[in-house]
């Protein structure tokens, strides 16, 4: 059995994540939808493998699991921009990562139409960072935990979790 995450992944603002390398003081805002398009598309070859939906372990998602949490990563943290976008001081509803695994069954479901909408909602969220007006970059949202970000810092906070589960997943198969 998965054991939940209950990690506060927001330390990889402040130090580069020792397992995947990524380290947010290195990426430039400007980049964040070429970062986000680019992890879009290294789910294409880890979700085309046969074996997708098989679990290297107990304790670990298999590649299909992970691609459709990160494509709900995707549609959720549009979700939030668009908020903090439209009222400074957004709060974010709660979002139990785990509960939806459990509850959309991501271990049943069909790698090509994740990869789709993986790909789809990875641009649509890259095009809303790409829109934002200069003003939009202070901008402030409240996580349920009470962790404040910035647009700026929650995009950096974003590309880390699809960039950690590509690591994930290559992990896994190695």
């Amino acid at each position: 059995m998965i054991q939940p995450d209950t990690k506060d992944w927001t330390w990889v603002l402040e130090r580069p994540c020792a397992d995947c390398g990524f380290d947010a003081a290195t990426v430039e805002r400007s980049h964040i939808g070429e970062l986000l398009r680019t992890n879009a598309a290294a789910w294409s070859p880890l979700l085309r493998r046969a074996g997708a939906a098989v679990r290297p372990n107990d304790d670990t998602w298999s590649a299909l699991e992970y691609g459709c949490h990160v494509r709900d990563v995707f549609r959720i943290f549009d979700v939030r921009l668009q908020l903090m976008v439209d009222e400074d001081g957004a709060a974010f509803a709660n979002w139990d990562q785990d509960a939806t695994a459990v509850e959309d069954d991501y271990g049943a479901q069909d790698p090509a139409v994740v990869l789709a909408d993986l790909t789809s909602a990875g641009a649509a969220l890259a095009d809303r960072f790409e829109s934002l007006a200069e003003s939009h970059w202070r901008r402030t949202g409240i996580r349920s935990d009470g962790a404040h970000f910035t647009v700026e810092s929650f995009a950096k906070y974003l590309v880390h979790d699809p960039t950690h589960h590509v690591w994930d997943v290559e992990r896994g198969y190695a």
